[in-house]
Order: C-alpha cells, then sequence, then structure tokens
C-alpha cells in the first residue's frame, strides 16, 4: 500500500505524507516502510510524517551506520525539515541516535525502540548457514514473542537477501559497523526529550539494553510492553500508538505553556 505513494527526489525515496510538526519514521535492518503501516493513518491525521527508504543496498560496498545517518539528514536538508521528532526501531534507532548526537537542535524529541548502539543480538556477523530456510525463518520469527509476526514474504525477503553475494556483504558491512561503534558514553549527552519504549520479550535487544539507555539518557521516559518482541510497531501496534500519541501530546502541551 504505502509503496505506491513513495516518492523519487533524484538518490532520495521517501513517503511524506500529512501536515504539522514533522515525525521521521525509522526501521531497522531487514524492515521496510510498512514496519509502520498501522501508525501512519493515526498520526499523519495531525503530524507531517517522513520516512525514509533506507538505501542499505545503494550505497556502496563499505556501507555503515554512519554514511545511513548522512543519509537520513541530507533527505530532512532536502525537505527543509529544520526540526523533528525523530522515532527509531533496531538499526533505525541507532541511526536517530547518530542523527541526534550530530545534530541536537534539528531533533525536537527521540523515540528510542528495541535500538541498537549498545548491544544486540542480531543475525551475527556472519551467515554460515544462509543457504538453510529454515534457520532464516527461525531467526526471523525470534524478532518476534508471536512466530506468526514473520510472514513468509519477509522470510522470503531476509531469505534472497543474504542469498545475494553484494547485498549479504553490504549487510554484514552494517552489522559490523552498529557493533563497533558502541555509544554508551556518548548518548549521556543527549538533552531531548527521549521516550524509550521496549517490549519485555525482546531477546535482540533484551531489557537491560532498555534499562541501560533510560539510566544513561537524563531526559528520558522507559515504558515497557508487555506481550511483545523487539518490533511493537508490528507485533502490539496499538500499544505503541497509544503510548506515542500521550508522549507527543503532553510533550507539545508543555512546548505550548513554554511558549508562553
Amino acid at each position: 500500500m504505502w509503496d505506491e505513494i513513495v516518492k523519487y527526489n533524484g538518490k532520495f525515496k521517501y513517503l511524506d505524507i500529512g501536515y504539522g510538526q514533522p515525525i521521521v519514521l525509522l526501521y531497522g535492518l531487514f524492515g521496510d516502510i510498512n514496519n509502520y503501516s498501522k501508525f501512519i493513518p493515526e498520526f499523519s491525521k495531525r503530524y507531517r510524517i517522513i520516512l525514509p527508504v533506507l538505501p542499505i543496498h545503494d550505497l556502496g560496498m563499505f556501507i555503515t551506520v554512519n554514511s545511513l545517518a548522512t543519509y537520513v539528514d541530507d533527505l530532512l536538508n532536502l525537505l527543509n525539515i529544520q526540526k523533528a521528532n525523530i522515532i527509531g526501531n533496531s538499526l533505525g534507532g541507532h541511526i536517530a541516535i547518530i542523527h541526534t548526537l550530530n545534530h541536537p537542535e534539528k531533533v525536537n524529541s527521540l523515540t528510542l525502540v528495541g535500538s541498537s548502539g549498545l548491544f544486540e543480538n542480531g543475525m551475527g556477523d556472519t551467515f554460515p548457514k544462509r543457504g538453510n530456510y529454515e534457520y532464516i525463518k527461525q531467526k526471523a520469527e525470534s524478532t518476534f514473542l508471536k512466530p506468526h509476526h514473520a510472514s513468509k514474504e519477509l522470510v522470503d525477503k531476509i531469505f534472497s537477501t543474504v542469498n545475494d553475494r553484494i547485498k549479504v556483504l553490504q549487510i554484514l558491512s552494517i552489522a559490523k559497523s552498529t557493533i563497533k561503534q558502541n555509544l554508551s558514553e556518548e548518548i549521556k549527552t543527549i538533552q531531548c526529550p527521549t521516550l524509550i519504549v521496549w517490549g519485555k520479550q525482546d531477546i535482540v535487544t533484551p531489557p537491560i539494553v532498555a534499562e541501560q539507555f533510560h539510566k544513561s539518557i537524563l531526559n528520558s521516559a522507559l515504558v515497557w510492553i508487555d506481550q511483545c518482541g523487539h518490533v511493537p510497531m508490528i507485533e502490539t501496534p496499538e500499544a505503541f500508538n497509544r503510548i506515542y500519541k500521550s508522549y507527543i501530546t503532553n510533550l507539545i502541551k508543555q512546548e505550548t505553556i513554554l511558549a508562553f
């Protein structure tokens, strides 16, 4: 559905829908814009939703999380987005953190959901069984508490990607860069309001990771979602939307009060 209204502007592909204060959505390594399919309809009624299609296979062989962060910043500059609320899941959270560290003046609020940047149990830095469909299926299912959320379409996509020599090398390059770039010290400098939303049953980025983010980022709030794994926007979209709606509404109210 959302693929049909993706915009193309030179090297950029992105979704731009709605009006109002901007919310930038960033997904994980094997995700796509449909990860936010339950979020966009509700929030685009009141906010401008910007969702970059991450060029994971378009930025060369040695792509890194930093090059993806640069891509996102360049897109926001192109769209003249001077300040935004940013939501990042998994790799998207890592990108959001780097953007916030590099451009704090451009971030109104930061939301981290199962974010990398500290520690994660991902596919690993190699794919020794990439030709084994059942292995890839099990790894995809482990992302969720309820395995049925790992649809055949998702598993097929991952299987195809990791069995493409060029694409798998690009995936490994990004994965290695996220592991190498531990942000445990840098995140202590983040000052913008930060919401941390975490699935209690997340085994990719375990709950201890959320607790460390919360402890390190002074102006942060931590909210747990029970019976949920690594991608709440897919597995528990109603709960995620409710949490974020409450947070962003209260944040805007506070900004309005301060403005007066």
